[in-house]
């Protein structure tokens, strides 16, 4: 028991410490507004995320076993809950204006919507394996199939705590959702080179291939029809990926880098090219 209440303390002040490190950082003149600016996107992010999300589910067991784990999650819970009182309280006048919370309570009630919200955090362990994956997955296809680099900062970085009046609740729940949809975003992104380079055939099932255009536009933009044959899949690879003008990487169809000027990629030209 003293080990799991170490665990929990432990936690609960290590994150609210944190906490006040980020919210001094741009208070530090330059270099603090810098630093701040870099751990509000990737690589940077990451980080940050990771000593929220993850560290305690490591430390804790290792400190304390089973009941270490269960001690870090409580822990966790508990500094959001604390965080968020501490924050609303620090601004009273938007915690008694327009608030997402006090709609979505009228909506919903107040008791469903807080454990419908606390019901997606179990998901932040899923989004942490897709954004290891983007890390440890993709980097090999880069070398071995030529696919496209993405610069990570320009989809996993978050920017909604400067918007004016989110505190509190509203606040942190939408920094999860702008992490979130970023990390999901660029999974998204990357599956796409998968798919069009290994397996550009539409499926069999019409309302899968309906369901699944808007996050791979390829389905409808030039993967062959179910009905077709191998040669018209070899063909197509030919088309895309071996055809003039080729493209500067192994790309998905309608990736920008396939965007060409009199049959040269744009990315090669030059700013004062026609």
């Amino acid at each position: 028991m003293i080990q799991f209440l170490i665990v929990l303390a432990s936690t609960v002040i290590g994150q609210l410490l944190l906490c006040g490190l980020l919210h001094l950082l741009p208070r530090l003149g330059g270099a603090g507004r810098w630093l701040s600016a870099r751990l509000c996107r990737a690589p940077g992010l990451d980080v940050v995320v990771f000593c929220f999300t993850t560290l305690p589910l490591i430390v804790g067991p290792i400190v304390a076993g089973w009941w270490g784990l269960l001690a870090s999650v409580i822990g966790m819970y508990s500094t959001l809950v604390l965080w968020t009182i501490l924050h609303e309280l620090a601004h009273p006048e938007a915690r008694n204006g327009p608030r997402i919370i006090k709609i979505n309570n009228k909506m919903v009630g107040a008791i469903p919507n807080l454990l419908a919200l606390f019901a997606t955090s179990w998901a932040v362990p899923v989004f942490t394996m897709i954004r290891l994956a983007e890390y440890l997955a993709y980097p090999p296809l880069i070398w071995l199939a030529k696919f496209p680099r993405y610069d990570h900062s320009k989809w996993v970085n978050v920017t909604r705590h400067k918007f004016s009046g989110l505190i509190g609740h509203d606040r942190i729940w939408c920094l999860y959702c702008d992490w979130m949809t970023g990390v999901w975003s660029l999974g998204g992104e990357m599956l796409r080179n998968v798919e069009s380079f290994w397996c550009p055939i539409r499926f069999h099932d019409t309302s899968k291939c309906e369901n699944c255009r808007h996050d791979f536009p390829d389905i409808n933009g030039g993967w062959v029809p179910f009905e077709s044959d191998m040669k018209t899949v070899t063909d197509k690879l030919t088309e895309q990926y071996l055809s003039d003008p080729k493209p500067p990487t192994n790309a998905w169809f309608g990736h920008p880098v396939r965007l060409t000027v009199k049959g040269k990629p744009v990315e090669t030209q030059s700013p004062t090219s026609p």
